[in-house]
């Protein structure tokens, strides 16, 4: 279906006005409320002269026509309304990712361009540091929360500005070639601007491959109409990354009932438990690990009643096998489907592990848009290939990169005469057809002439109940290259476990070669609000560490020979 997401936005709330749409707090909202903020709120960005400025056939793939709207905003309806309120006046809303420190929003904004900035009180600090260095100084919109922070210097309040939207303003017929932005550090470096056509983002980002016979907003409408009450799911995932903006949209545009938790800044299991008891939600989206495990503690320590939920979706990562058992026990009614991909490909693999079974780590059926090219960029592996190839996702994919024309060529490929999308991955594709999936390229660690998977290492420290949490790295090494090095987060009556206990239970999965040659401690690995870790932190620790015993070696050495 090739339609702007402001008009699948408006079939569904027309066809549904009077359904819950958005539940936060004290805040409950239908679809016919949200539509009319929405709206609003384009007239405000439509109002100060917001919208296109070049039509996209005049435009390379890296290449904007329209003016951006960088939304820096906890999860909450706001988040909902500024996506679909910028929709709706034909500009770009793009996240920003909230933990950034001045410096690094500052690169971020000064990449993007705003024109707009929505944003919550309690970033009007950190912002005001970052606006004098931006080219143009963009309209903002500050949204009021508990910090009670004043209003920055020429700043609208959110509220106000909806309430007194300009009713003559007339809102632009939009286009599929608008375009939806993501930014993403992932596979990147740098934040860069992800481009999508909105006229390929409900195949390519929403799952629409799925539902071949919606192929227009009014057969969405009547689907939505028919169906007598969409899902409700918890909106836990950060609406700042990826994944968890395209929960939000994907609900926005189904039907269904999106509710965040009271507690927005950080993954609070006990408050998503009471939430998922209190609304009766059916649909729980976690990210990998970071979320999963501290549910399942959560879960097992009893006293809730979670009896509807009937899907448990995992993104950012794979689970592993112990966590999807302890979560399929404590959920007797759910299944539990792991999923992967990139900003620049979206979801194209995944597992699902249910009471019958519980799927293998790391291994994905491939959704239609998946295939693994060879690694020199020739041609398309057929099943049962022996060597690892590059993960690649087929048409629907993005336009490029905002502003990098070299990056945008490196990712968005032409192999055997097919436009593909490669988001870094290595992955083969088994003579079943089933897909093992190794992890990024930049992950993986050359040990003695053996190329080891970090993720593959992790899984295998993770499924030991005494392990909180792991991230391994490889560190320089005189004799092999590199040494593969885990960090671990250990928990309760592990904490006492020594390096070879640690050692020997990996051992269990991994062959010799692949085990950690030394485990760091440490009291928590440090990941993003939405559990994406961070690896250059990681490297940084255990490079720190190799430097000190090579002091303390060297000192030893100074001793000995005086």
């Amino acid at each position: 279906m090739q339609s702007p997401l402001i008009d699948l936005f408006r079939a569904v709330a027309d066809a549904v006005p009077d359904r819950e749409c958005l539940v936060h707090r004290s805040v409950r909202r239908s679809y016919a409320e949200t539509r009319d903020r929405v709206e609003r709120l384009g007239r405000v960005l439509a109002a100060h002269g917001l919208g296109v400025r070049r039509v996209r056939q005049e435009l390379r793939g890296h290449e904007s026509g329209q003016n951006h709207v960088a939304l820096l905003l906890h999860n909450g309806h706001e988040y909902a309304e500024a996506t679909f309120g910028a929709f709706a006046a034909r500009t770009v809303p793009f996240n920003v990712n909230y933990r950034y420190t001045a410096y690094e929003m500052r690169q971020l904004l000064r990449d993007a361009a705003p024109a707009a900035i929505v944003y919550h009180a309690a970033f009007a600090e950190t912002l005001a540091q970052v606006l004098p260095d931006l080219p143009r100084r963009p309209m903002l919109l500050q949204v009021a929360d508990s910090s009670a922070t004043g209003l920055l210097h020429g700043a609208l309040d959110y509220e106000t500005a909806l309430a007194e939207a300009p009713a003559e303003v007339t809102l632009p017929q939009p286009s599929p070639d608008d375009l939806y932005m993501v930014y993403t550090g992932g596979t990147t470096g740098m934040p860069k601007g992800v481009l999508w056509r909105q006229g390929d983002v409900w195949t390519g980002l929403l799952g629409g491959w799925q539902r071949p016979e919606i192929d227009s907003p009014a057969r969405l409408a009547e689907h939505v109409r028919n169906t007598e009450a969409g899902q409700r799911f918890l909106g836990i995932a950060p609406f700042m990354h990826g994944a968890g903006w395209w929960y939000l949209i994907r609900a926005m545009t189904n039907g269904d009932t999106t509710v965040v938790p009271d507690v927005t800044h950080r993954f609070d299991a006990a408050d998503v438990c009471r939430t998922v008891e209190r609304e009766r939600l059916d649909a729980l989206p976690l990210v990998a690990e970071a979320f999963a495990r501290p549910l399942a503690d959560e879960l097992e320590r009893g006293g809730y009643d979670m009896s509807r939920v009937r899907m448990v979706l995992s993104g950012g990562g794979p689970l592993t096998a112990e966590t999807k058992r302890r979560i399929l026990a404590a959920l007797p009614g759910a299944d539990v489907a792991d999923s992967a991909g990139s900003s620049e490909t979206g979801g194209i693999v995944r597992g699902l592990s249910t009471a019958q079974g519980v799927g293998e780590e790391g291994v994905f059926m491939p959704l239609p848009r998946a295939c693994v090219v060879d690694l020199e960029l020739t041609r398309v592996l057929e099943p049962g290939h022996e060597e690892p190839g590059w993960l690649a996702a087929r048409a629907p994919i993005p336009l490029g990169y905002l502003g990098d024309p070299a990056k945008s060529a490196s990712t968005f490929v032409t192999v055997q005469g097919e436009r593909l999308a490669l988001p870094g991955d290595l992955a083969h594709l088994r003579a079943d057809g089933r897909l093992v999936l190794h992890g990024r390229a930049s992950m993986v660690i050359n040990s003695g002439g053996e190329k080891i998977y970090a993720e593959e290492v992790e899984r295998a420290l993770l499924n030991q109940p005494q392990v909180r949490d792991a991230l391994v790295v490889g560190r320089p090494s005189l004799r092999w290259g590199q040494e593969v090095i885990a960090l671990v987060q250990l928990d309760g009556p592990g904490e006492d476990m020594d390096d070879a206990a640690l050692r020997e239970a990996a051992a269990e999965r991994l062959a010799r070669y692949k085990l950690p040659k030394a485990f760091l401690r440490v009291s928590a690995i440090r990941r993003s609000p939405a559990g994406k870790a961070d690896y250059a932190w990681a490297r940084a620790l255990a490079e720190k560490e190799n430097d000190v015993h090579a002091m303390t070696r060297a000192e030893r050495e100074q001793e000995a020979g005086s």
